[in-house]
């Protein structure tokens, strides 16, 4: 095959997504999976691309050099060799009980991943960041691609660590970098400590939803397949060493969210339970996209009016998968995490 990907994380919530649009949207591509398989990654959410040719499995972390290694011997021989990265630990809640793995996984690994993509002479490597590095807005204003970096807990700080590693080797040794922050995802195959679908489980079963603070945290909620086709596109079409923000001009209060699922799903406002908000609490995220629109062509095909009952609906017919997920560890640390005041 002429065009092979390395997806990093493929088995979690955005990578998962990536992988099942490039075999509907480049069923000619190659695609290599590497995924630890950590709490949030599970082969379920691939189970469609089971004996799929042109695709490949790597059980492996990031931080091994020799994990690495074998997935790059499973990538080889393509003329053009790309590589996306999601891979990371990605829980602001986790990050705040113990950074020490997010500085693992999200910085150590991103470099071992470097090194090795510019000896297998990878043609252009897609760094997937995060909003968060920008660290909080106030009641008006968008983040740019210019915007400085001010990440406000362990989580963020890996993540703007990751991307000052990937803008480096582009500056320092000419490689084909490009990196993409995004704001909030959501849609199929998002672990259920996340938001989202956290609210429309705890909903369905007339459980408690919890809500922090004052609930009016605001976030740009961006549907997880509009934010698949972009990484798409900057990977085809992107200015090798830039920068590109990904949002889908979602503004929404946490509060106006959990209201929206309880609507949706017909349930009483009586569930929700405010508790006590995390240290660090960004205030508002929002992105200023326009960057990617200009030089690319991207917008977001979805509206949250459309996207919202889809997720919702997903939810509601997953119920097996939902289980399996929310179980063991997990509702350990659901209870740890979400105590009442």
């Amino acid at each position: 095959m002429t065009t092979t990907v390395l997806v990093t994380g493929g088995a979690g919530f955005i990578g998962s997504n990536f992988v099942h649009m490039l075999a509907e949207l480049r069923p000619d591509w190659r695609v290599v999976n590497l995924d630890a398989l950590t709490y949030a990654g599970n082969l379920e959410n691939l189970k469609g691309l089971d004996g799929r040719k042109g695709y490949a499995f790597v059980h492996g972390d990031i931080t091994k050099p020799e994990d690495v290694e074998r997935a790059f011997t499973s990538a080889s021989g393509a003329k053009n060799l790309f590589v996306v990265h999601f891979a990371a630990e990605s829980h602001v809640d986790r990050s705040i009980l113990g950074g020490l793995p997010f500085v693992n996984t999200n910085v150590v690994g991103t470099q071992v991943l470097l090194d090795a993509s510019r000896r297998h002479g990878v043609a252009r490597f897609v760094h997937v960041s995060t909003d968060e590095v920008y660290g909080s807005l106030g009641a008006t204003g968008l983040f740019r691609e210019d915007t400085p970096l001010a990440p406000n807990s362990p989580y963020s700080a890996s993540k703007a660590g990751s991307d000052l590693l990937v803008r480096a080797a582009h500056h320092t040794h000419g490689f084909a970098t490009l990196i993409t922050r995004c704001s909030n995802n959501y849609g199929p195959y998002q672990f259920p400590e996340k938001f989202l679908p956290l609210m429309i489980a705890n909903a369905s079963e007339d459980k408690p939803i919890p809500v922090y603070g004052d609930g009016l945290y605001v976030r740009d909620w961006l549907y997880v397949r509009d934010h698949c086709e972009a990484i798409l596109a900057v990977l085809e079409k992107g200015k090798l060493g830039e920068v590109y923000n990904i949002g889908g001009n979602n503004e929404v209060a946490n509060i106006d969210l959990v209201k929206a699922v309880l609507k949706a799903l017909g349930k009483p406002e009586s569930l929700i339970t405010y508790v006590k908000d995390r240290p660090g609490h960004d205030r508002r995220y929002a992105i200023d996209a326009s960057k990617i629109k200009a030089e690319i062509g991207w917008a977001p095909r979805f509206t949250f009016r459309d996207a919202l009952p889809l997720t919702i609906r997903w939810y509601q017919e997953q119920k097996d998968w939902l289980a399996r997920v929310r179980s063991g560890a997990y509702r350990e640390y659901y209870a740890t995490q979400y105590g009442a005041r």
